[in-house]
């Protein structure tokens, strides 16, 4: 495999190509100015293979896959030749490209939850697939699309052909978008980002289910993604794109082990490895208070009209102290947000005792509330929906200072302008808007919000899951230094054991609400007892096919 950016894959093969793309470029006209989002790509897809192309947002990944069947904006405009087995898609009318997509083209779109409609069941949505594309009868089509949700190991599939998009969990709304895509057995199937806020187990199964996929149906696949670590098993080809470019291309034993370029060494050195880390020392004093303690908590939801009160966590026991960051892990449903949100005063403590700084949470009445969160920051899981889009960043930050009566006038600004130095933002960042800034950037902003009262504990809830690993890493780094400056207690929540095993001094493992197993992260990472622990740590993906591949068969005899 040639690795210089515009060698075709493939080459010598005599299977003619699904898919041939031949100095494809994409642009976007934005305030009287094109800006290219894609420049000169050249490549092809056979059956049967997966092609995965990578690349950090903005990368021009996502861009040049929905030029494929038409799906950019007004503003957008393409150039070069789109081949699907021979016939040119770029000149077709917009009435032959919508017949062509769901049928010989499908996409799996990031989030299901937006590409579904939440009107209609499940079920709809699937016969209304089958029968614009088939010819085929409501009974009939109603007994595929049943068929399809079982092929896609739905729980239930004749009550999930029932179901609202709202009514199912992430993995599973997943698992209902790829059925609908595979409903017509597409030649070509485009996955955007199928996997980024998934738990790794569910990523697994869903990455296996697509294994699957093109086996059975014998399609070509193009897996969008900005994690080397998804794709290591599953990918025949790779190609690695930066400002629209691409910087590199081979197959799966050229780009992982045989990298040429530096930004694919940088992305690959950048996903999360499970014990490549060096042990730390937690640096809490032990005879000292915790700064969160729980002894025994159950926290329920209560009972809202015909729905039943709910318990989402029962009988859990850990503490944090000053100086130490602990890793709160498990699947969606797990708890974990539950816990978190519950240490800030926001959901009631059914049972037990919930104590920050020694101060029961329980008793507490709203005037001393106020005055424990004063002590608590947070750092959200999407930082665009918690900044207010109408303030600047400066007066995002510098809020809680305000209310808190903490700072005023100069000494607020200066203040500010401190937090964006300890987030490594530029000063002039004050006056921009949360949509000027990027993801990794808005995450830091939600840093320096959290920090600005210096509080005793930061509860961060996967303030990691939407980033770019590159920009996970750097986020990573600048907590991981934070925390040893100002030296708060930390509850970080996530599902990714690799961004915990960077990250965290001890680790608690969640599984339906109930604590399965706690340590020391090395006790707990390297040394699992409970086979859901062990569950999870099969599950994480590392950036290495060989070693990718022999997990995947040991979690298969397992």
């Amino acid at each position: 495999m040639n690795a210089t950016p515009n060698a075709t894959p493939n080459a010598g093969s005599d299977e003619k190509p699904i898919l041939e793309v031949t100095g494809l470029g994409v642009d976007f006209w934005v305030d009287g100015t094109w800006y290219p989002a894609a420049i000169d790509m050249n490549y092809t897809i056979k059956p049967g293979e997966v092609l995965a192309i990578v690349g950090e947002s903005g990368s021009g990944k996502s861009s040049s896959s929905m030029a494929l069947l038409g799906l950019l904006p007004p503003n957008a405009r393409v150039n070069g030749s789109i081949k699907l087995t021979g016939r040119e898609l770029t000149t077709l009318s917009p009435g032959k490209l919508r017949q062509i997509r769901g049928k010989e083209v499908a996409v799996i779109f990031q989030e299901p939850m937006t590409a579904l409609n939440p009107v209609y069941t499940i079920g709809f949505q699937i016969v209304e697939a089958l029968r614009l594309h088939e010819s085929m009868g409501p009974a009939e089509a109603k007994k595929r699309a049943i068929e399809l949700l079982d092929m896609v190991e739905l729980p239930d599939p004749t009550i999930a052909f029932d179901k609202y998009p709202h009514q199912l969990s992430g993995g599973q709304r997943q698992r209902a978008m790829i059925a609908m895509s595979i409903s017509c057995d597409p030649l070509l199937l485009i996955a955007d980002e199928p996997t980024t806020a998934l738990d790794v187990t569910v990523q697994a199964e869903i990455l296996e289910l697509m294994r699957n996929l093109r086996t059975r149906l014998n399609s070509a696949i193009i897996l969008i993604t900005h994690d080397l670590g998804v794709v290591a098993d599953l990918a025949d080809h790779i190609i690695v794109m930066k400002d629209g470019l691409i910087v590199e291309r081979g197959s799966i034993e050229d780009i992982y082990y045989r990298p040429q370029h530096a930004y694919t060494k940088q992305l690959l050195a950048a996903v999360p490895h499970l014990g490549s880390h060096e042990v730390k020392v937690a640096s809490g004093d032990p005879a000292a208070e915790p700064v969160l303690a729980l002894d025994d908590v159950t926290i329920e939801y209560p009972k809202r009209g015909r729905i039943p009160a709910f318990r989402a966590v029962e009988h859990v026991t850990f503490e944090i102290r000053q100086g130490e960051i602990v890793g709160l892990v498990g699947e969606s449903g797990s708890g974990k947000t539950t816990i978190g949100r519950a240490a800030v005063g926001l959901l009631p403590v059914a049972e037990g005792s919930m104590r920050v700084l020694g101060r029961e949470l329980a008793v507490a009445s709203p005037k001393e509330l106020r005055e424990i969160r004063k002590q608590i920051g947070i750092v959200f899981q999407d930082p665009g929906s918690s900044l207010n889009p109408r303030f600047p960043i400066g007066q995002s930050i510098g809020e809680p200072l305000f209310l808190a009566k903490e700072a005023r006038g100069a000494a607020l600004d200066r203040r500010v302008e401190e937090l964006l130095d300890q987030v490594e933002l530029p000063r002039s960042f004050r006056n921009r808007y949360p949509h000027e800034l990027s993801g990794g950037q808005r995450q830091r902003v939600g840093i320096a919000r959290a920090l600005a009262l210096r509080p005793a504990l930061l509860v961060a809830d996967e303030p990691t899951s939407a980033l770019d690993v590159s920009v996970q890493a750097r986020f990573l780094e600048l907590l991981q230094g934070l925390q040893q400056e100002l030296h708060f207690a930390c509850l970080f929540v996530s599902h990714d054991l690799g961004v915990v095993d960077a990250l965290a001094h001890r680790i608690v493992v969640l599984n339906k609400g109930r604590l399965v197993e706690q340590g020391t992260r090395d006790e707990i990472l390297r040394a699992p007892k409970d086979p859901y622990t062990q569950r999870l740590l099969a599950a994480v993906p590392v950036p290495d096919p060989r070693e990718q591949r022999e997990r995947r068969e040991q979690r298969q005899a397992g």
